[in-house]
C-alpha cells in the first residue's frame, strides 16, 4: 500500500491532475492510500471545469499546493514536499509547452534532492523503440526523449508506464478515426486487420501507476501496461463488438499505401496522429517486441482485475 518502510505515508505529487490521464491517477493514489498532493497552477485563471476538478480532489483527501513553472523556487517548494512526483501532462506532436515544463520540473527535483522517483508523462508508445517513426509525429518520442535524457543525466530515479492504446480514443470507436463512439453500419479495417494492439482502460492504467510507486521491482525500470486478455487484433475487436450488438458491420479494408496517401496535405497534428494509427495498426509497435513478466502490469499486479474489453464495450449498447 502507500506506505514506506518507516511505516510513514508516501507522499506523492501529482502535475497534470486535471488532465485526462491525470484526474485518474490522483484517484488511484489516493486509493492505494498515498499522501497526495496536486499541483495547483495559478494560471488555471477561469477554467471553472478544473477548478470544480481540484475542490473535488480536496474533497477526497488529496492536498492542493500552489506553484507556477514560470516561478521555478516555488515548484522547487512543492516538490520538496514530497518523496515521489508523477507528471500526467499530456502530450503534442511538436515541440510543446508541456515539455518544456517537464524539463523545468525535472531541474526543480534535481535542485530539491529529496524525490526518491519520477514518473513522466508518458503512457503510450515506448519512445526508445520509436526512432523510425514517421515526422512529424516522431517529434512527440524526440521530445520523451530528451525529458528521459534529462531525468537519467540528472541522477533522478524513475519508472516509464508505457504500452497501451486509452479504451476511450481506442475502443469504443472500434479504433475508427474522427470518432469516439461505435460506428453503427461500417467500419474501417486497417490492412487486413490481424496486427495485435494493446487496449486498456485509463483507469486501469491509473492504478498500475500508482501501484508501480512504492515497488522496488519497478525502480530505475519500464513498466509496460500489456494485459493478455486485452492483447487483441481490430478484427477481433470488432468481432467482440458485433456479437454483443448481433449485427454485422460492413468492412472495408484500407491498405498502408492508402492509409498515408494524403498525409502530406493534412495540417501538421493530423499528420502526426494518422502516424502514430500507422506505427499502431500496421506495423504493431505495441507487440513486436517480447515483455519479460517483471517488466509487465498486470503481471506484476495481480490483484488489479483489469477491465476487458468486451465489458468495456458493454456501456456502449
Amino acid at each position: 500500500m502507500g506506505e514506506s518502510k518507516s511505516g510513514e505515508k508516501t507522499r506523492v505529487l501529482v502535475v497534470g491532475a486535471t488532465g485526462y490521464i491525470g484526474k485518474m491517477i490522483v484517484r488511484a493514489c489516493l486509493d492505494e492510500g498515498y499522501e497526495t498532493y496536486v499541483l495547483q497552477r495559478p494560471e488555471i485563471g477561469f477554467d471553472i471545469d478544473k477548478v470544480q476538478l481540484l475542490l473535488s480532489f480536496k474533497k477526497l483527501g488529496a492536498r492542493l499546493v500552489e506553484a507556477s513553472f514560470s516561478d521555478h523556487q516555488s515548484v522547487v517548494s512543492a516538490v520538496k514536499l514530497v518523496d515521489i512526483v508523477v507528471s500526467a501532462m499530456s502530450g503534442s506532436h511538436f515541440r510543446s509547452h508541456n515539455i518544456l515544463v517537464q524539463l523545468k520540473l525535472v531541474e526543480a527535483i534535481k535542485e530539491a534532492g529529496n524525490v526518491k522517483r519520477f514518473l513522466p508523462s508518458e503512457f503510450g508508445m515506448d519512445p526508445p523503440r520509436m526512432g523510425h517513426a514517421l515526422p512529424p509525429g516522431r517529434e512527440t518520442f524526440d521530445q520523451k526523449m530528451e525529458v528521459r535524457q534529462a531525468i537519467e543525466g540528472a541522477g533522478i530515479s524513475y519508472t516509464y508506464v508505457v504500452g497501451a492504446c486509452f479504451a476511450g480514443y481506442f475502443t469504443g470507436n472500434l479504433s475508427q478515426m474522427e470518432t469516439l463512439l461505435p460506428p453503427k453500419k461500417k467500419v474501417n479495417i486497417y490492412g487486413h486487420g490481424n496486427t495485435k494492439v494493446v487496449f486498456a482502460d485509463e483507469d486501469d492504467i491509473a492504478k498500475y501507476t500508482a501501484k508501480t510507486l512504492n515497488d522496488p521491482r519497478t525502480l530505475n525500470k519500464t513498466v509496460y501496461v500489456k494485459p493478455p486478455d486485452n492483447v487483441l487484433t481490430q478484427i477481433e475487436l470488432v468481432q467482440i463488438w458485433e456479437k454483443l450488438t448481433e449485427n454485422e458491420l460492413e468492412k472495408t479494408n484500407i491498405s498502408g499505401k492508402d492509409f498515408l496517401a494524403n498525409i502530406e496535405q493534412m495540417p501538421i497534428p493530423h499528420q502526426a496522429g494518422l502516424g502514430h494509427f500507422y506505427h499502431i495498426f500496421y506495423e504493431g509497435c505495441l507487440t513486436d517486441h517480447e515483455v519479460g513478466e517483471d517488466e509487465e502490469a498486470s503481471s506484476l499486479y495481480p490483484d488489479v482485475k483489469y477491465r476487458r474489453m468486451d465489458d468495456y464495450l458493454r456501456m456502449f449498447l
